[in-house]
This record gives structure tokens, C-alpha cells and sequence, in this order.
């Protein structure tokens, strides 16, 4: 806020003054103080006239439109009038002898209200010059009063009444108060119903509240009463819709709404000053209030009043502040003070201002002007200027202002500015463009082009102004432009004229259709933006005369300014007061050139634009100063570091479309999306930026990208690169069109054959490519065919006919063919494909005919394309049986042996129909058909045996149940899971037991198994009864049945007990069994082999080992050996799987009977030495073989003396001579044996020594307990011999070692397992390396 004059009068300090501004312009301010002068000065503190009073000026005022100003004095009847057009005062006499104490112009008309002491009135009429005097409109001196627009007077005075009267001065309406009025205005409450009437009075009564009376609803008038903390009221000011803002003595504003709802309510308050509030001034067109107090100003923003505008101190005014008052524009303010001066300050300046290049100058203050560019970094320079201009343009070495038709030029030198000349035009200037020598200027729908400094250059006379329309030109210029080559101008018959300055002539004309109203070209002239008369916007290259219209071009934009930094060609905004709009010229782009709209940015209240610099805008304020805005559209420039990525894909997308491909990358590689990546990719191929695309393609490894736009990128050929680039970005009409204005029309077609686009292909290849239309056409139609067009698929099949390419035209006629059946013509088609060599094209034009239910031709085809199930499928629909019957053996398909079936069924060939089902698979029909027809019950039930057929089954037990066979009909009735009846039938028939045995081995619920159980029980058949029992998990009762059968099924009986046992795990039931075992209940113990069972069952394997061994003791005893080694080795098998240690002597007993068994083995084969090796050890432990203690030595000695062992043969032969072996020798050998005792032969062969496997101490083979480690060792099972750890095997079922060698030496005579008697050959012997495992002891130490 700048003061611009302040008025210090010494007639005047000491007292108040009183001031008031004229209305509409402001240009003048009449100021009165105790002088009795009044004096009127300009807006810029000269005094321009004065008024001299009889006495003190008691109220001055001005028209509505500014031009007369009315005066009243004390000790005076006359009315003061002096005229601002012709500095001229002039009196009226009023005609009142009162003294005169108010006045006041009306806002509509030149009516002049005038008040006396005593309450008379007094209206003018300045136009019919009539005065209309009132008597006793007040019975007091009237004090304050408004008019308003309908022309009603509203008066109050110190009789305590408030008049309302029309403009003849009839009272309309009054109304007492209860104190005395002051300040009085109209206004428009704020209401729901908006009438434009200002029907409400609004003063402030007895200072302390502000009454509100509506015309309109003079009984419901409002009284607002303030706190009493607040003062005064000092004065209060209507804005806005419906608010006032009132101002109380004691520094606090408030601001209330006269609106029905909020009415008494303070809508804001605000404590600006300390000690006291003088003054409030609302300015409607700044939008602004002004309030002063406590040598201060402070200016709040009425759209949000908490803001602080402005604060301007007073510090030399000691006395305190007045009065604030705005001119109508808003412009100045001004200000008296309690000692009699006058400030006046500037609020809002013209916004005057300029460009050139990226040098910009301003209107500062009323006669200052600013140069400065910022861009290039030079210090700002201020000019006083002469005049307050109306126009400001700055050129590369000058700057001129102007106003009316003179303009004033200054030289901008390096040792600062100096004036240079004025000039007149010969009309009103509009504007003024400078640039480096030239001025043009705009005055009434011309122009005149002139040097600026002429004589500097020794110009051609003619060169040194120009006036341009020419004379016979009968139009208007309405804007115009001037850069470093051209004038540029637009008029009202919509012409853009280029005038070249350099060869002093017109280069370039353009005709818009209608009038052009702003023109605003680039820096250097070769881009052009305008404006015509319909607030349409246009961006014009002169180079190839185009326009392009600018898309969603705002109607109120104000002007437009083009980028000036030089990489970012093509970027322009367009303003209006509250919005900057970015666009962007793209001249490259696959689609040609065209205008984008790329943004918008806000623009604070009252900021013009004046210079645009990589994205940076400056704009002027009304405050005189620059301000820098950094447009929207170009938010990426201020850094990306900290920005997240929902922020920088916006910036991406704003980087795109101002083409700024390096600043995009840098968005994308912070990103790193795929997705940004590839757009980026995308606008470069849009705006053919080849190189950089192929750099981000790389970049995201799209090889097939990269490629193809290394293919295209040395192309020189505008349309056919922008065709390439078009297709890669799938728009595909363009890159057609774009193909065919380039020079390779080709590629079209190539195109839209690859797309399959068959229409537009035969289009283009009629014009560039005849030869392929075959081709094409084939396509085509295959194409149509699968959209069900078949007319023109079967034409276009024809059009492909070539007469010399064997392959395409086959393809062709198979599409003839097929599209003539689907057309009706039959006949032509069948002949066609049977002629055809193809089988597919048969198998086709059959299965369209058979939809056409053209049966036997479909047939015929189906049959000579080898399709005998589709044929024989459609001579059953045709009925035709004969040709069926011959196709049958060909046929693979149930279904049509199923059809035949039937029809041969119902024909009542029963066999050729039997054949015919079992073909298809249909077993129940042929068990029908063998049952009711053929009378063959052998081969139904044989089918039903193999094909487990449910229905086949029940079948069959119907056709045994007529005969009689009930045991049959079971059998099937539970084959066909009819289980009731075959129980009916078993209970009725007596057939229980095979009911029981056929349900036995199927899946059975238990209460078939109880049903049965309970039926044998009621037959006192114990052991059926308990096994079906038992079947259904009724343990105890099975028991007890199993127990009660006769001693004939004794062994079945317990064998079944056992099981029942195991399966319940009841002590109870175990302790029963095992006393009738035992014989505790009949005095009979049973066989041991039973109890071994049961333990067995009940996995009691402890128990079961020592049953097993006594059981083993008493099938040796019997001599049973191979019995008892089996029970031992069962055992033992059970044991180890169990992970239960071995008894030892159930191992002792198994190696000496597994010794024993061998014998056999070796001595069959002829190895006597191993035989009497293992005799011997089985004749040391002769006790264990009680019943064969003689034949048992007696072998031993025979093979001991073979083997040449003869002291052993000796020492068993004298054992034999003991009184009781002695008469139960063989015959055969009882002489040889007693000789062999008469003479003794001692001689003995050494036993071989092989090494213990796990202390290597050397010990006879055939020795078992190892003295060095005192181990016992696992034996062969082949040999009997201590195991060696370098030949060690097992056999594969029992897992029993042997020595590797010698079982394999007997698997080449024995086929299975000496130990477990399962089948063995070599093949699964395995040689084992590590014996550790089976090192492991298992055996009871």
C-alpha cells in the first residue's frame, strides 16, 4: 500500500476536516476545515479549484455521476454547486430562511435532498431545475437521511422519527424511535424471496443499536443491541448479500447477516484495534474493508475476513485517525486525522504492463513504471513517466506509455533511461508494440508502423512510417502484433495480414470467416494464436497457411502468452481472471498437428500474466508489484525426490503431453512401472520421436518393438513412418490412409491382409495389387463362412478360382462345395465333394446335409470318405437296415450296433440282434435276449458272472425261481444286491447255508450277518450261529456258540474261537476260552497249538513263544521235525517283526532242527562233508530227537566215516553200541559199525578255520560261539556255518544270512528257501557289503 500524496494545509491543522471523493472516476477530492474554503484537488494532491464559504461547510456532496458537487454553509441559504467539467461554481438560492443542516443526492435521477434545523425540506430537481419545499417534514433539525433506487428519501432527526418520502416529498411512512437516528442508509435485507427493491432502513440509534425497518413489513422492524463491552457504534457499512459490518468505538468490528435465520448473529468479530475504531470503509469493487483506529490501518479481504490485506502505520499522527474513504474504483484511499491532514494511498493500481522477448515492464505506482527481466537475471529499473498512462509497452531497447492519442518513448540505455521524444497520433491509442527500431501503434481501427528513433538510421524516406490500412482498404484493424521481422494485424473482415519489415511489403494474408479480435504470435512469428469475435481460439503456421482450432477454449480468456523458454517450442497459456489454461501445439504427431489442452492452473485474485519462462509465470498485481507462479502443468520441474508414486503419474502424464521426453524418463525410471514405461513409449511413437522410443523399449526389453523400429527409423517418407508408427499403436484407418498419401501404397494392403480386414484389403488390391484378389478372396470367404454369410462366402470362393495353383484352388472348390449344399443347390455340391479328393471335405458336406436332414446323399458321402459310423448312424435314421447290415463290420460305435439291435429285436431275428447288443455293450439285453428268447440260461449266466450286471443278475434269479432252483436264484438275487429276498427265499426254501456262504464272501451290512446268525441259532446250529455272529461284531455270542458245538467241528469250532478272541481284545472272553482250552470246563485240555494261536491273536507275543517252543518240544518229540522248525521259525519271524528279543532257547532249538533239515540237502547232492559236519552238531544234542536217536547216529556215523572223519565216525559208533541202542540197529549196518568199534581208526580231518565277523578270530567253520568275544555268531542258513563278513547275503523273504557262495551253489539245485520254504532263485540274491545291521544281536544274550 503506497501513499501517494498527503494534504497538510496549516489553515486547516488543529481542527477535523471533512472530505469527500467524486463519485464514478475519483479523479477529484473536495476537502473543507475550519477556513471555510472549500478546496478540490486531482487524484494526484494538486489542487485544481476552490469554494469560498460565508461560514463552516456543515455538508458537501456529489451527484451520482460525479459532476456536480453541492455545498452548504453555515450562516448561509445557499446551496453551493460547482460543476468538475467547467471548474465553474454557481449558488442556488433554496428559499428557506432556516439555517441548512443536510444534504443529500439522490442515486437514480438529479435529485437533491436538502435538510434544515427546524425539520424543513427541500428537493431539487437539478434537470427541470424545480425545487419542491416540505415545511415541517421533522419537528427537530434533520440529522441524516438516504435515498434509494426507487427514488423514496428516508430522513431521521433529533425529534426521535424516521420519515420515508417519495420524490415529491409526500411522506409514505414514518415511524418513532426511542433515541435520536444517525447514519442512515438503504439496503436489501437479506430474504428467500430476492426482489431487487432496497426496501430496508437500516440506522443506528442513540450510538448504542442498529435499527432495521422494512418498508414492505413496517410492523416486524428489528432492533439489534450490541454488548456493552464493544462501545459505541461509530459507523457500520452494508456489503456483500445482505451482511453489515459495524465498527464500535473500542477497536472491535463485527460482522452480522440480516438473513431471517441468522439474524442477531455474529457471523465474525475482530478486536483491529487496541484503544479505539474511528472508521470502517467497505470497497464493493476491491472486495475489501478498511478499518482505522490507533494510528493504523488495517485492510481485511471481505471474501475471507480473517486474512490481513494490508496494515499501514501512522506513526506521525499523534491526535489519532478520522474518516476512511475508497473512490467507487476502488483505487485510492483516503484517510483524515483528528489534528486536520489528509492521506491518500493507493490500493489497487491499473494493471498496465508488457512484454518483450523476456524483458517485462509495469505500472508501479500512478506515474512509475518498472523494467526488469528476470529471466536474464538484470536489476529492475524504475521510470517516472509524465502522465498516468493508459498503455505501457516495452520493446528490446525502449519503453513507451501513453494516453489518449500521445505516447511517450524513453532509451533504455546502460547508463539508465532517458526520454527520447513524444509522439501524436491521429486518434485515440488502443495500444502500442515495440520491438528492436520499429513502434506500431493501434488508434481507431489503424495502424501507423514508424521508427522509433529515426535519426539514428539513415533510412529511405518512406521506410520511416507506414499507415496501414492502404486507403482502398475498407476495414478495420482490431489487434495487432509486432516481432523481430513482421507486423502482424488481424480486422474486423477476418483477415491476418503478415507485413514483412525488411523488404517493406506484405508476405502473407490469411481470411478468417469472421472478424479477428487478438492475435498473439511466438517469439519468432512463425506460430500465431488468435481470437475471433465468437471467443473461439485458433492457433495459425503461417509457413503452410494452417489453422488448428484450440480445444475447450474458455469464451472469457483474456489474452494468451507463448513460452519463451527456446526448448519448449509449441507451449502456450491462455488467461482469464482467475485461471491460467496450459496448451500445447504438437506439430509432429501421427495424427498430424493439433492444439491440447495439457492443464489449469489457479491464479490468485487480480494477478495478470505478463512473461512465461519454462513454465514459470510472472504476473503483475494491483499492488504494482510481479509475482511468480509456477504453473500446474508443469509440477515435475520442482523435483522429484520426495514425491510418491500417486503423485509422479500425474506428473508423467503432464511431462508427456508437453513433449518433455528426458524429464518423463527421469519420472519413469523413479517409478520404475512397467505400465509408465510403456507410456512413455506410447507418446513418443505418437509424437514419432523413433530414437527415443527405441531407447525406452530397450530399456523395458521389448525386443519385437525395438526391432521393428529399427526397421522404420531411416525413413525419410513423413506419411509412411507416421503409417508405421500408427499401426504399431493399433489405429489402424490412420496408418491406412497414411500408407496410401506415401510412396509405398503397398504396405496398406500388406496391413489389412494381416489383419484380416478382407474388405478393405480387396478394396486396396483392386488398385495396387490385381494378382492377389484369389488369394485375398479365399481368405475372405473363410472368414464369412464362419460368420454364416454364406452367399457371398460361396462367390468370393469362386472369385479364388485361379486355374494354375493346384493347392489354393482344391481349397477353393471344397469351399464351393460345402457353401452350394448350405445355399440349397444339392446337387451341384454332392458332385463337388465326391469329386474332390479330400476325405475331411466328405466327412463336412455330409454333416452340413445331415442338418439339412438330406439324409441318403449324406450317407453316400459319409460312406465314401471311409466314415462308416457317421454312414450306418444315418442310414438307421433313414431306416435303411440292408446297408447297416453291410457297414456293421466297419462300425466301431455302440450306439449304431445298438440301433441295429433293436430294430433286428423288434424284427424278431434274435440272433443277428444278440450279436448286435454284445457289440454295443449292452449286457442286460443280451441276457434278456438269452433268457426269454434264446432259451440259453449257460451263456446269461456266464455274462452276468463277468459283467457283475445288477439288473442282468436279477434276471437270471427270476428265470431260476421259475424253474425251481433256489440255490441259483440266491446266488443271483444277492449278485443283484437284492439281499431281503434272498433271505425270504433261503428261509422259505431251507437254503440257509448257501444264502450264508454266498453273503459271506460279498460286501455285507451286519444286519444281513445278524439275521442269518439269528436264524442258525434257532436251527441249534452253533457254529454257522457263531461265525455270523462273529461277522457282525457280536463277540460274546459268537463265543459262546463256537464253544457249544459238537465235538465232530471241535478244531473249526476253536480255530473260529481264537479269531473271535483276537478281534474283541476282552479279557472276559480271553479268560473263557482259555479255561476251556486248558479244560477247565470239561475236564479235556486242549491241543497247545491252540493256545500258541490264541496268544497269537491276542498279540501276546511272549506267551506265544514259550506255547510255541513247548508245541515245537512236542512235534519233535514225535518226531514232526519239519512241523516243529515251522512253528519255531514262524515265531521267530513274528517275534523280530515285533521288535521282541528271541528266546534263546527258541533259537537253539531252530539252529539245530534248521541243521537237521539240511542234512538232507547237502547229503542228497553228494557234499558229505557238510552232511556229517551238521550231523554231528545234531548228534551232540541228541536228547531233542528222542524218537529217531538210533537212525540219527547211525547216518552220522555212515557220514562221518565218508567223509573221512573217523574218529568221529568212532566216538559215535561206540555210543550206538550201549545195551539200549544196540537191537534197534538197521541190519544193513550193524556189522560195519561193530567193526568199526573192534577197530578203531582215529584219524581225523582237520576242520577249516574262518574268521569271526566280529572280532576276526580264527574259529572252525562250523563252531557258533566265538571264543575271542565270546559272541554267538548268526549261522548259513545254506550251511549251517558261523557267517563271514566278506560273503554275506540274506534271503530276500525271511531275511536269514547266508554265505553269498554257498547259497548260491544250492539255488542251482533247490528252488527255494531252506528257512522259509518261499520260492528263490539267484537272481534275487544280493551280495551285501555292510553287515553291520545284522550284527545287531536279536537273540536273548
Amino acid at each position: 500500500m503506497k501513499r501517494v500524496f498527503s494534504l497538510l494545509e496549516k489553515t486547516w491543522l488543529g481542527t477535523p476536516i471533512q472530505f469527500t471523493w467524486q463519485k464514478t472516476s475519483g479523479n477529484y477530492l473536495a476537502v473543507t476545515g475550519a477556513d471555510h474554503i472549500v478546496k478540490i484537488f486531482d487524484r494526484h494532491g494538486q489542487k485544481r479549484s476552490e469554494i469560498n464559504l460565508p461560514g463552516n461547510c456543515v455538508a458537501m456532496d456529489w451527484d451520482k455521476d460525479g459532476d456536480i458537487l453541492a455545498v452548504v454553509a453555515e450562516k448561509s441559504s445557499c446551496i453551493y454547486l460547482w460543476d468538475a467539467n467547467t471548474n465553474k461554481t454557481s449558488q442556488l438560492d433554496s428559499g428557506i430562511r432556516d439555517q441548512m443542516s443536510f444534504l443529500l443526492w439522490s442515486k437514480i435521477g438529479s435529485f437533491l435532498a436538502v435538510g434544515t434545523v427546524k425539520g424543513n425540506l427541500l428537493i431539487y430537481n437539478r434537470q427541470t431545475s424545480r425545487k419542491i419545499p416540505v415545511l415541517g417534514k421533522h419537528t427537530k433539525r434533520i440529522t441524516c437521511g438516504c435515498w434509494n433506487t426507487e427514488n423514496l428519501l428516508a430522513l431521521g432527526g433529533e425529534d426521535k422519527m424516521i420519515t420515508v418520502s417519495n420524490q415529491e416529498g409526500d411522506t409514505i411512512r414514518q415511524s418513532p424511535l426511542r433515541s435520536e437516528p444517525s447514519n442512515m442508509q438503504f439496503s436489501m435485507m437479506k430474504t428467500d424471496d430476492r426482489t431487487s427493491a432496497e426496501s430496508t432502513i437500516s440506522v443506528v440509534v442513540g450510538k448504542k443499536s442498529l435499527f432495521l425497518f422494512n418498508l414492505n413489513d413496517p410492523d416486524n422492524s428489528v432492533d439489534l443491541e450490541f454488548k456493552q463491552g464493544y462501545g459505541n457504534i461509530v459507523c457500520y457499512s452494508w456489503y456483500g448479500d445482505g451482511y453489515i459490518m459495524v465498527g464500535f468505538s473500542r477497536g472491535i468490528f463485527v460482522v452480522i447477516s440480516t438473513h431471517i435465520r441468522e439474524i442477531g448473529q455474529e457471523i465474525f468479530q475482530a478486536h483491529d484495534h487496541k484503544d479505539s475504531l474511528t472508521s470502517i470503509a467497505v470497497s464493493q469493487t476491491l472486495n475489501k474493508a478498511a478499518t482505522c483506529g490507533d494510528n493504523c490501518i488495517k485492510i481485511h479481504d471481505l471474501a475471507e475476513l480473517k486474512d490481513m490485506y494490508a496494515i499501514i502505520n501512522l506513526d506521525d499522527e499523534i491526535k489519532g485517525l478520522s474518516t476512511l474513504s475508497w473512490t467507487d474504483d476502488g483505487q485510492l484511499l483516503a484517510l483524515s486525522t483528528q489534528r486536520g491532514s489528509l492521506h491518500v494511498f493507493l490500493t489497487k493500481l491499473p494493471i498496465l504492463g508488457d512484454a518483450c522477448s523476456t524483458r517485462i515492464a509495469y505500472l508501479t505506482s500512478l506515474l512509475e513504471v518498472t523494467i526488469a527481466n528476470p529471466v536474464e537475471g538484470e536489476l529492475p529499473i524504475t521510470v517516472s513517466v509524465d502522465v498516468e498512462p493508459n498503455f505501457v509497452a516495452v520493446g528490446l531497447y525502449h519503453l513507451a506509455v501513453g494516453m489518449n492519442n500521445r505516447a511517450w518513448f524513453y532509451v533504455l540505455g546502460e547508463n539508465g533511461v532517458k526520454k527520447l521524444k513524444d509522439v501524436e497520433y491521429l486518434g485515440t491509442v488502443a495500444s502500442v508494440c515495440l520491438h528492436s527500431d520499429y513502434a506500431a501503434a493501434l488508434f481507431e481501427g489503424k495502424i501507423q508502423l514508424h521508427l522509433i528513433e529515426s535519426e539514428l538510421l539513415d533510412t529511405q524516406e518512406e521506410r520511416e512510417t507506414r499507415l496501414f490500412p492502404a486507403v482502398d482498404d475498407k476495414c478495420r484493424i482490431l489487434c495487432h502484433a509486432l516481432t523481430g521481422d513482421f507486423l502482424i494485424y488481424g480486422t474486423d473482415t477476418g483477415v491476418i495480414q503478415y507485413f514483412y519489415i525488411e523488404d517493406w511489403q506484405f508476405v502473407n494474408d490469411y481470411r478468417h470467416p469472421v472478424s479477428v479480435k487478438k492475435i498473439f504470435p511466438d517469439p519468432n512469428g512463425t506460430r500465431l494464436v488468435f481470437i475471433d469475435e465468437k471467443s473461439d481460439g485458433f492457433v495459425y503456421c503461417p509457413v503452410n497457411d494452417a489453422t488448428y482450432e484450440i480445444p475447450d477454449f474458455s469464451p472469457t480468456i483474456k489474452g494468451v502468452l507463448w513460452e519463451n523458454w527456446p526448448l519448449d517450442k509449441g507451449v502456450f497459456i491462455a488467461y482469464d481472471d482467475d485461471k491460467v489454461y496450459t496448451y500445447v501445439f504438437h506439430k509432429d504427431t501421427i495424427q498430424g498437428s493439433k492444439v491440447i489442452l495439457a492443464g489449469g492452473t489457479k491464479v490468485p485474485f487480480s494477478h495478470k500474466p505478463l512473461l512465461l519462462y519454462n513454465g514459470e509465470l510472472t504476473c503483475q498485481t494491483q499492488s504494482g508489484k510481479v509475482n511468480n507462479i509456477y504453473l500446474g502443468t508443469h509440477s515435475f520441474l520442482n523435483g522429484l525426490k520426495d514425491v510418491g508414486p500417486s503423485e509422479l503419474r500425474p506428473m508423467l502424464t503432464q511431462a508427456l503431453m508437453l513433449k518433455r521426453f528426458s524429464d518423463a524418463w527421469e519420472i519413469c525410471r523413479i517409478l520404475n512401472d512397467h505400465d509408465a514405461w510403456n507410456e512413455l513409449a506410447r507418446a513418443c511413437l505418437h509424437h514419432m520421436e523413433v530414437e527415443f522410443a527405441i531407447r525406452v523399449y530397450r530399456t523395458i526389453g521389448n525386443v519385437g518393438m525395438v526391432m521393428s523400429l529399427e526397421k522404420i527409423k531411416g525413413i525419410e517418407d513423413y506419411n509412411l513412418l507416421a503409417g508405421h508408427l500408427a499401426m504399431f499403436t493399433n489405429d489402424f484407418n490412420l496408418a491406412q490412409d497414411l500408407y496410401l498419401a506415401s510412396s509405398c501404397p503397398a504396405a496398406a494392403l500388406e496391413m489389412r491382409r494381416d489383419l484380416q480386414h478382407w474388405d478393405s484389403a480387396l478394396q486396396l488390391a483392386k488398385r495396387l495389387a490385381p494378382d492377389q484378389i484369389p488369394f485375398i478372396s479365399k481368405e475372405y470367404a473363410v472368414q464369412l463362412e464362419f460368420t454364416g454369410d454364406y452367399v457371398n462366402a460361396l462367390a468370393h470362393y469362386e472369385k479364388g478360382i485361379t486355374g494354375d495353383n493346384k493347392e489354393h484352388d482344391e481349397l477353393c472348390l471344397a469351399g464351393v462345395a460345402q457353401m452350394s449344399i448350405r445355399m440349397g443347390d444339392i446337387r451341384r455340391g454332392v458332385n463337388q465333394a465326391l469329386k474332390h479328393p479330400s476325405r475331411v471335405l466328405k466327412r463336412d458336406c455330409g454333416a452340413i446335409l445331415e442338418n439339412m436332414k438330406q439324409f441318403s446323399e449324406a450317407a453316400q458321402l459319409y460312406e465314401k470318405g471311409l466314415y462308416y459310423d457317421k454312414a450306418a448312424s444315418v442310414y438307421i435314421r433313414c431306416k435303411n437296415w440292408a446297408k447297416v447290415g453291410e457297414l456293421l463290420p466297419h462300425v466301431s460305435s455302440p450306439k449304431i450296433h445298438l440301433q441295429y439291435a433293436k430294430a433286428k429285436e423288434a424284427d424278431g431275428r434274435y440272433k443277428e440282434a444278440v450279436v448286435a447288443y454284445e457289440n454295443a455293450k449292452q449286457w442286460n439285453s443280451v441276457i434278456r435276449i438269452y433268457l426269454d428268447h434264446l432259451n440259453n440260461p449257460e451263456k446269461a449266466v456266464n455274462i452276468v458272472r463277468e459283467t457283475q450286471s445288477l439288473d442282468g443278475a436279477k434276471m437270471v434269479a427270476r428265470f431260476f425261481l421259475q424253474l425251481g432252483d433256489y440255490g441259483s436264484a440266491i446266488q443271483f438275487l444277492v449278485m443283484s444286491k437284492c439281499n431281503n429276498e434272498a433271505f425270504t427265499l433261503a428261509q422259505q426254501h431251507n437254503k440257509m447255508e448257501i444264502y450264508a456262504d454266498i453273503i459271506g464272501s460279498e460286501n455285507t451290512t451286519n444286519e444281513d450277518y445278524q439275521s442269518i446268525a439269528l436264524y442258525f441259532e434257532g436251527e441249534k446250529r452253533h457254529f454257522q450261529a457263531g461265525k455270523f455272529f462273529l461277522l457282525c461284531g457280536q463277540y460274546s455270542r459268537a463265543l459262546k456258540h463256537f464253544l457249544k458245538c459238537p465235538s465232530s467241528e471241535d478244531n473249526a469250532a476253536i480255530e473260529m474261537a481264537i479269531e473271535t478272541v483276537g478281534q474283541a481284545k476282552d479279557e472276559l472272553l480271553t479268560s473263557q476260552l482259555i479255561d476251556h482250552l486248558m479244560g477247565e470246563s470239561d475236564g479235556m485240555p486242549k491241543d497247545a497249538k491252540y493256545l500258541f494261536r490264541l496268544y497269537m491273536a491276542l498279540k501276546q507275543y511272549r506267551e506265544a513263544a514259550r506255547t510255541a517252543i513247548i508245541i515245537a518240544r512236542e512235534e519233535q518229540s514225535a518226531g514232526n521235525y519239519r512241523n516243529a522248525h515251522d512253528v519255531l521259525f514262524s515265531m521267530y519271524a513274528e517275534l523280530k517283526s515285533q521288535k521282541i528279543k528271541i528266546p534263546s532257547e527258541m533259537a537253539t532249538n531252530l539252529m539245530i532242527l534248521h541243521s537237521y533239515i539240511l542234512v538232507k540237502i547237502h547229503v542228497k547232492n553228494g557234499d558229505h562233508m557238510k552232511g556229517a559236519r551238521l550231523l554231528i552238531r545234531v548228534a551232540n544234542n541228541i536228547s531233542k530227537f528222542p524218537s529217531h536217536v538210533v537212525p540219527i547216529l547211525t547216518s552220522t556215523v555212515i557220514e562221518c566215516h565218508r567223509a573221512g572223519l573217523k574218529n568221529s565216525a568212532f566216538s559215535f559208533a561206540a555210543m550206538l553200541m550201549r545195551p539200549e541202542y544196540r537191537n534197534k540197529i538197521d541190519a544193513k549196518y550193524k556189522k560195519k559199525i561193530e567193526a568199526m568199534v573192534r577197530r578203531p581208526d582215529t584219524s581225523e580231518t582237520e576242520e577249516a578255520t574262518t574268521p569271526c565277523p566280529f572280532c576276526k578270530f580264527l574259529l572252525p567253520e562250523c563252531e557258533l560261539l566265538c571264543p575271542g568275544c565270546k559272541n554267538n555268531i548268526p549261522y548259513c542258513i545254506a550251511t549251517g556255518r558261523h557267517m563271514l563278513k566278506d560273503d554275506w547275503t540274506v534271503c530276500p523273504h525271511c531275511n536269514f544270512p547266508a554265505l553269498y557262495s554257498e547259497f548260491k551253489i544250492m539255488l542251482s539245485t533247490e528252488s527255494t528257501c531252506p528257512m522259509c520254504s518261499e520260492r528263490l532263485n539267484l537272481a534275487q540274491l544280493k551280495k551285501i557289503s555292510d553287515c553291520t545291521q545284522y550284527l545287531r544281536t536279536e537273540v536273548e544274550q
